[in-house]
């Protein structure tokens, strides 16, 4: 079961990243760009951004970890429950997300 701290944890690993808000909830950004937002709304879970065809697989496997909200309807990024992901698959979303945001200068220094 992972928790906040822990995806803090993995994330400020990779070049660049710093620990920032969005929307004014806990975020982390790379070059200022937001790439995974722990929200607490209702429905709870962490943002990561992804492929719409990653999240359709994602949302099709049946994980209980996987889910969406209308207001992520048609956008590319997919809700993790952190107290059902699996730590390995949960280090891949949030390096692929951070991939999309970096820049170059980041990404050659992974």
């Amino acid at each position: 079961m992972a928790k906040w701290a822990d995806v803090v944890t993995f994330a400020t690993g990779l070049p660049e990243v710093e620990e920032s808000t969005s929307y004014g909830t806990p975020a982390l950004k790379v070059n200022g760009k937001s790439f995974a937002r722990l929200r607490t709304e209702a429905e709870g879970g962490l943002v990561v951004l992804c492929g719409m065809d990653e999240k359709e697989a994602l949302l099709a496997s049946g994980e209980q970890a996987f889910y969406t909200t209308s207001h992520y309807d048609g956008y590319g990024a997919i809700l993790v429950d952190l107290e059902a992901v699996d730590e390995t698959q949960l280090h891949e979303l949030l390096e692929e997300s951070w991939q999309r945001k970096a820049p170059e200068r980041a990404k050659r220094r992974r």
